[in-house]
């Protein structure tokens, strides 16, 4: 054999007890940042209790679109306004409905009431 096909043939097995030399590449795992555009655009449409809906539906782009640009702590920060400005809508339509239920229902009864002591006093 030539001496530079023997030393070709050694490439590819270790020449002795040499330090073995590792590589470790620590990846980041993505982090999942909701930005809580489906509720918000619910909120919208339903509860949009002075317009808390509505702002929590532009956080939520603004949200997704720190997202895009991998700024995740801006991403974070948007989506969590968001959140609190959904709560707020939820709760505040929910307690919207809730009293005018009750509003209503007591108008009913004061006029169910009304009359009967109107009928009660026709047959006295």
């Amino acid at each position: 054999m030539i001496k530079r096909d023997q030393e070709m043939a050694n490439w590819g097995t270790p020449q002795g007890p040499g330090p073995v030399v590792s590589t470790v590449v620590n990846i980041q795992p993505e982090m999942a940042v909701p930005d809580h555009i489906v509720w918000s655009l619910f909120n919208t449409i339903y509860f949009n209790i002075c317009c808390l809906g509505f702002v929590a539906l532009a956080y939520s782009v603004k949200s997704r679109d720190r997202k895009m640009v991998n700024d995740m702590i801006g991403a974070q920060s948007y989506a969590s306004t968001a959140k609190c400005l959904n709560i707020a809508a939820l709760v505040l339509g929910i307690l919207v409905i809730v009293v005018g239920i009750v509003v209503v229902v007591l108008q009913a009864v004061t006029i169910a009431a009304a009359v009967a002591r109107q009928n009660h006093r026709g047959y006295s």
